[in-house]
Order: C-alpha cells, then sequence, then structure tokens
C-alpha cells in the first residue's frame, strides 16, 4: 500500500519540530552541512518552503522569490510546529495529490515528495549544526530516496543539490546515509 503524502508528512514534521524546537539562539549564525545557508538562513528557508507547499497542496503558485525573515516575528519555532501541521492538513485535502500543481505544472504527488525531502534532510542539516540527533522516519527516508533518485539531475541543473558525495563505505553505508550523499552532502559532516 501507497503512503499518502499527508501521513508521510505527519512521520517527518515529528521527526523535524522537536529538532526547530531545539535551536538555541546562540547557534543561529553557525554553518550548516547545506553550503549556502547558517542555521538561521536554513530555519528561514524550511519555514518558507513548508508555508508555500501548503499552497501548491491547493493547486495555487508558490513564491521563492522573497526571503521573509521568520525568525525575527516572535515565536518562530512554535510557528513551525503550527506550519507543519496546516501542512499535512493541506495535503490530506481530497484531491491534494492529483494531477499538477505549482508553476512549473509538475506532478502534484511529485512535488509533495519534495516537501517531503526539504522537512527530512534539512531537519537533519539542522540538527547536525546544532549539535542535535536525528533519526528520520524510515518509511519517509524509503519514499524520499527513490523520488529523489529520479528528481536529482534536474535539482542539480537547478542549483537545489550539490553534486553527489562519495561515500568510502557505499556497501555498509545507511539508507539515509546514501540519500543525503545523493542530494551532496556528507552524511559524516561534523561543525568545524
Amino acid at each position: 500500500m501507497t503512503n499518502t503524502i499527508s501521513e508521510l508528512l505527519d512521520a517527518a514534521a515529528a521527526r523535524a519540530v522537536p529538532v526547530v524546537r531545539g535551536i538555541t539562539d546562540e547557534r543561529l549564525d553557525d554553518p550548516t552541512p547545506c553550503a549556502e545557508y547558517d542555521v538561521r538562513g536554513l530555519a528561514n528557508h524550511l519555514l518558507q518552503v513548508v508555508i508555500n507547499f501548503q499552497a501548491m497542496a491547493a493547486k495555487k503558485d508558490a513564491d521563492f522569490s522573497a526571503e521573509p525573515d521568520y525568525l525575527s516575528e516572535g515565536d518562530w519555532r512554535g510557528r513551525f510546529a503550527d506550519e507543519t501541521d496546516v501542512l499535512v492538513k493541506a495535503w490530506a485535502a481530497p484531491g491534494a495529490e492529483e494531477g499538477t500543481t505549482g508553476s512549473m505544472g509538475m506532478a502534484a504527488r511529485t512535488l509533495g515528495e519534495m516537501v517531503l525531502g526539504d522537512l527530512t534532510v534539512h531537519a537533519w542539516d539542522l540538527a547536525r549544526a546544532t549539535g542535535q540527533e536525528f533519526t528520520p522516519d524510515p518509511v519517509v527516508v524509503g519514499e524520499v530516496t527513490e523520488s529523489f533518485a529520479a528528481l536529482a539531475p534536474m535539482a542539480r541543473k537547478m542549483g537545489a543539490f550539490g553534486e553527489a558525495v562519495t561515500l568510502p563505505d557505499e556497501e555498509t553505508a545507511s539508507e539515509f546515509d546514501r540519500l543525503l550523499a545523493m542530494t551532496g552532502r556528507n552524511p559524516h559532516w561534523q561543525q568545524p
């Protein structure tokens, strides 16, 4: 049986929300494994992704051109938890996974898998950058790995993924480590 995007997002959010809640203010300027962002920038980006993909679930366009500063707007950690709840409900709405959505006219399910991947991989980025533990849901990892394998060439052209990282322990690496490597991350990244 195929899991719905909303079920998968619910599982991913349950792992991501504690990471975001665990980010302390003194860590906001620290680097992350996602090289173009520090912790502040990545937390802002992830919140923007969660909000914009709510619109896409409703077959509306999303605006990624502006980069709002959500972290200056009060309880952003609580807002992240609230917005992930809204995201799960948006993708549970009848028809959310059907047809196409967004200005690129992509399959709605594919876009749902993209936000699922962001919620999972960026939660790891933030956890690793702030010294927290993160163990993703294995069902989510399987879904994202399959989806991202198909999306990787386009994602690299668009700059969303870095070049794949070669793992020295490819044979014994976990599925999640292979997923991180596919997106251009070193699964063994440590805070400098």
